[in-house]
This record gives C-alpha cells, sequence and structure tokens, in this order.
C-alpha cells in the first residue's frame, strides 16, 4: 500500500520535475526500509519459521504478488499494455526498480541469518 502511494506520488509529482531515474533513486532507499520493517513484521506475525527453505518461499510469493500487482496498476491505472509494463525494466530507473524488488524479496531470508 505504502509503495503504490509513493509510486503514484513519484510518477504525478516527483518525474516531471527530477526525471525518471533520480526521482527512483529518490524513493528507493525509502522503499526499502519500509520493505525491510514490512517483512521483518509479517514474519513475526504469521510466524514464519527461520530455516531458508521457509523464508524463500515467503519472499517468493511477496515478489510474485508485487510483481502481479506493478502489472496489474500498470496496465489498469495508466493503460499500458503488459508489454509496454516489461519495456520499462529495459530502463535505467526499471533496473533500479527491479534490483529494489529483488532485494524486497531477499529480506525474509536475511533478517532469517540475523535473528
Amino acid at each position: 500500500m505504502v509503495s503504490f502511494g509513493f509510486g503514484s506520488l513519484r510518477v504525478t509529482s516527483i518525474v516531471s520535475r527530477l526525471g525518471e531515474t533520480d526521482a527512483v533513486l529518490l524513493e528507493t532507499p525509502i522503499m526499502l526500509a519500509v520493505s525491510w520493517m514490512a517483512s521483518h513484521w509479517s514474519a513475526a506475525r504469521f510466524q514464519v519459521p527461520t530455516h531458508a527453505a521457509a523464508r524463500f518461499l515467503m519472499g517468493s510469493i511477496a515478489f510474485g504478488v508485487l510483481m502481479l500487482a506493478e502489472l496489474g496498476v500498470s496496465v489498469v491505472v495508466f493503460g499500458r499494455s503488459a508489454a509496454q509494463h516489461f519495456a520499462g525494466y529495459r530502463s535505467v530507473a526499471g533496473v533500479i526498480g527491479l534490483a529494489a524488488q529483488i532485494a524486497f524479496a531477499g529480506f525474509p531470508c536475511v533478517q532469517a541469518r540475523r535473528d
């Protein structure tokens, strides 16, 4: 929910002032911090075991849901085709965003090793 709020703010307000790449660079650390806290809270709330398989599954499901939600918003809200959405990952901003989403998927495993 927070990511869609930040993403909407980035697309509607910040991109026109800073450009796509700088807007994503500004948003990414905030979103990673929020994601880190959400991952920790979710693992504790749903008592996800700390063994690697359970945490890998948690991160994989979260990543899949995130990717589907992002595709859905891109198609439904912004009127892009699926091909246009995926083509966005070839830009610098798209690569930064995808790298952050992959990091997000790894958070449960990293947190399990820390706990």
